[in-house]
């Protein structure tokens, strides 16, 4: 099979690397010609310095090109990227083409999730979304995963198991794509919390009590959207938000650490910077969807507090008590 993956940060190495396991023809897409330069010259991804990429995986920073012909196509670009990049892939997607979405987060101006915004360009069922507890670096170095996939079209998912799925990549089915989206995208600002309890030298008994709230906040989150509230028991639901919430490979929850122990805010500052922080973008768009919804979801409103207002990081146990 002829396959693209759109994004060649750490996550999309992995998924090329996969996929090329899985004896299928890869191409990784990056829109900047440095990185696409610095991947040819050494074979490695900055973010994944110990994994090499085989020599067969072809690299482009052409879109045509990389998706002319593919069968499959996975977008893992940042979720802030999705739609100036998806707007240009409308004009070279065919109808046989099945789109696979491994980005994660809600659109800030919008409030649109990152499926949304595809089906805003490409008018197509061929369509599933990944979600689930994975590491880029677990990914690449084959460790036993698994992953949510959700799509309502049975061609596309057949399609994506045989893409992805072998013997240490597990992909559990479902058609609740809203749910698996609403859980990618909210277990990031979760582990921002959760890294300030670390920070500030709280045991793994109290991130453990915030990760049971908020597990509880999304189900119900899930269900006044209009989803399953049943997903937030799948790999993309408690599975993810374990993960994220608990990991120092979690750059969310390093940076809620760096809030919650009180690093400086220069320090603080260059982390966001040079890092690709998931939750600080969802966070603003979650804010303002949940407002624009009227649906109760204190725990956003507190961290956006923290974060954007200076608010003390001691009131985060105020509110896990008093909630």
């Amino acid at each position: 099979m002829k396959t693209c993956v759109l994004g060649t940060g750490a996550f999309g190495v992995g998924l090329g690397l996969s996929l090329y396991e899985n004896n299928h023809e890869v191409t990784l897409w990056t829109k900047f010609e440095d990185e696409m330069a610095y991947l040819l010259k050494h074979r490695k991804s900055p973010t994944l310095p110990n994994v090499s990429i085989d020599e067969d995986i072809n690299f482009t920073t052409d879109l045509k090109r990389a998706v002319e012909d593919k069968e499959f196509i996975i977008i893992v670009v940042p979720a802030g990227a999705v739609r100036s990049v998806v707007e240009e892939l409308k004009e070279y997607i065919k109808e046989n083409q099945h789109i696979c979405i491994a980005s994660k987060g809600i659109e800030q101006d919008t409030c649109n999730f990152v499926y949304d915004v595809v089906k805003e360009y490409i008018n197509t069922d061929n369509i599933c979304v990944i979600s689930g507890p994975t590491f880029a670096i677990d990914v690449a170095n084959k460790v036993p995963v698994g992953l949510s996939l959700a799509s309502t079209n049975p061609e596309t998912i057949a399609i994506a198991k045989k893409a992805l799925e072998n013997k240490h990549i597990k992909l559990r089915e479902t058609d609740d794509i809203l749910g698996v989206e609403v859980c990618g995208s909210i277990k990031n600002v979760v582990a921002i919390a959760s890294g300030i309890l670390s920070g500030m030298n709280l045991p793994i008994s109290t991130q453990a009590m915030l990760i049971t709230e908020s597990a509880n906040d999304i189900k119900e989150l899930i269900d006044a959207l209009g989803g399953n509230k049943n997903t937030i028991l799948s790999f993309a639901g408690f599975g993810d938000i374990l993960l994220t919430c608990t990991s120092e490979k979690s750059r969310n929850f390093t940076l809620g650490h760096k809030i919650g122990s009180k690093a400086p805010k220069r320090e603080i500052s260059n982390y966001i910077k040079t890092n690709t922080i998931e939750g600080l973008y969802t966070l603003k768009s979650i804010s303002k969807l949940i407002e624009e919804k009227n649906i109760c979801m204190p725990i956003v409103n507190l961290l956006n507090d923290i974060i954007y207002n200076d608010k003390p990081v001691e009131d985060l146990l105020v509110f896990l008590i008093e909630k």
